[in-house]
């Protein structure tokens, strides 16, 4: 999952980068309106987190450009803001969630996790194919009842083959929900390498990866 932060406090976009990074999330943060537009042009995301009360606009005023825009990535507005009015004005401007401030950071993962749900083909809470299930919150994976022992990254791909067994998805979507503009260092051609560790760990079962040459990879289940 790929995740834009959008807050000014130094200490809190850090935090929430930390513990998001620790279950598998790849975070930009952008710490003015301006440098999330610079993010929002080049990058597609899964869910943004957004604060309201930023040193150059309202954060508001950039949810409006975005659905303007016809962006409909999922946001979440962060706000110390207590008004119901506020809270409202948010929510009819194309919130799709919002968090209180201070909140409490499992929270924040799932609602999250519950906005990137709602833009899946699966949307429960354990993803499952086959002999296969995965719990996104846990980062953990089940093969015919058996853990299977998956880095993070490697749970983070299986989320996104999983999230998405109809539709192939190409290497550079897989890269950009894996890395974000800091992993700069770390080149697209790692997606093979994670596939191929995959590949290894469901080999003696149904679930297969298949490579859709010109088109990407999709997840199925063959038995």
């Amino acid at each position: 999952m790929r995740v834009l932060i959008v807050e000014d406090a130094a200490d809190v976009s850090e935090a929430i980068a930390i513990r998001l990074g620790k279950f598998g999330m790849a975070c930009d943060v952008a710490d003015t309106c301006e440098s999330a537009e610079d993010y929002l042009a080049v990058q597609r995301y899964d869910v943004v987190v957004l604060d309201i009360n930023l040193p150059d606009r309202n954060g508001t005023e950039l949810l409006q450009d975005m659905r303007a825009a016809g962006n409909r990535t999922p946001v979440l507005m962060l706000t110390a803001l207590f008004s119901v009015d506020d809270r409202v004005t948010a929510l009819d401007l194309g919130a799709d969630d919002y968090l209180i401030k201070p909140f409490d950071q499992r929270e924040l993962e799932a609602r999250l996790r519950a906005l990137v749900r709602r833009e899946a083909e699966q949307k429960s809470d354990v993803v499952t194919l086959g002999p296969l299930k995965f719990s996104p919150a846990g980062l953990s994976a089940t093969l015919e009842d058996v853990p299977l022992n998956l880095t993070r990254r490697e749970a983070t791909l299986l989320e996104l083959l999983l999230r998405n067994q109809k539709t192939p998805l190409s290497k550079k979507r897989l890269y950009d929900g894996l890395f974000a503009f800091e992993d700069a260092d770390v080149g697209v051609n790692a997606i093979e390498l994670y596939i191929a560790r995959l590949r290894k760990k469901l080999a003696a079962s149904s679930v297969s990866i298949e490579t859709r040459r010109g088109v990407g990879y999709r997840i199925c289940n063959d038995g």
